[in-house]
């Protein structure tokens, strides 16, 4: 299986093609061996996507990257009726993460390696690629965005400059997600392809939200009817003072009666006896039926 493994770097890209470049450089630098990359993009019939992407096709076919097997991807975002040309509501937002979608289930179903770097585009489109890398990663794959240094960032813009010397500060930068689909694999098969206009994460929510009702049910039946009410109103977010006053009952007795429902929570959550637990919890977890 390793010896088929490809590590391929994702970029989102749009005005500015150094973005790319310089995250590739970086990553080279590293020693990590890229031998695809891939480029999400809209339509390119924007001159300046248009001239951003070609400025990064000519750049991996010049002699920088030639003794280096490099294959490069355009992938713009498709529609039914062609190519998606910018997000102008939730429905475009919906069919551009579809594709994103796609493509890292594709990669992870080919066993790529994928380093992903969401500095280049619309920020729409950088927020989308986060949301599926989320759902697809794997614990060797990265996300990166770049830090770079405003004297360069002046000097590089459009393209200015592709490569940046090493002395420059740029950096990449991994973002810290978890790769939530690794340890619920049954989130990767509920976010497939939906109809055009329906929201694309409704499954994995509703089977979320469907375990969390269960937990609560549990809890409240095995409550008596005082703890109940008492539950109910730190579910509106009071405090034991707010709670003791609310119910006409000492602030000692909401206490009691929250040590046996915080008991039962850590029963329901399955929750370690060394996890810390107060009142918010109960806020957090039981708000929306309050």
């Amino acid at each position: 299986m390793d010896s088929t493994r490809q590590t391929t770097l994702v970029a989102t890209i749009g005005g500015q093609p150094q973005v790319v470049t310089l995250a590739l450089d970086d990553l080279l630098a590293r020693g990590i061996a890229i031998s695809q990359l891939i480029l999400i993009h809209f339509a390119v019939e924007n001159p300046r996507l248009q001239k951003a992407t070609q400025k990064v096709i000519t750049e991996i076919g010049g002699p920088r990257y030639a003794e280096r097997p490099l294959r490069l991807t355009l992938y713009p975002l498709m529609t039914n009726s062609g190519t998606l040309d910018a997000i102008r509501d939730e429905a475009d937002a919906h069919v551009a993460w579809e594709a994103i979608n796609q493509l890292i289930i594709n990669l992870k179903e080919a066993h790529h390696t994928l380093h992903v770097c969401i500095s280049g585009g619309r920020r729409m489109l950088c927020l989308l690629t986060m949301s599926a890398a989320m759902l697809h990663f794997g614990h060797q794959d990265m996300l990166w965005h770049m830090y770079t240094p405003d004297e360069w960032v002046a000097r590089s813009q459009e393209g200015a400059l592709m490569h940046l010397p090493a002395d420059s500060g740029f950096k990449l930068i991994q973002v810290p997600i978890m790769p939530w689909g690794s340890y619920f694999p049954v989130l990767r098969q509920l976010a497939r392809p939906v109809t055009r206009g329906q929201d694309v994460l409704a499954a994995p929510r509703q089977l979320l939200d469907y375990g969390e009702e269960s937990r609560r049910t549990a809890v409240r039946k095995r409550l008596t009817r005082r703890q109940n009410e008492v539950l109910q109103a730190f579910a509106q977010g009071l405090n034991p003072q707010q709670v003791a006053d609310k119910l006409f009952i000492t602030v000692k007795t909401v206490d009691s009666h929250k040590t046996v429902i915080l008991a039962e929570c850590r029963n329901a959550w399955a929750l370690p006896d060394g996890e810390w637990l107060d009142y918010r919890f109960l806020a957090d977890k039981f708000e929306v039926s309050a």
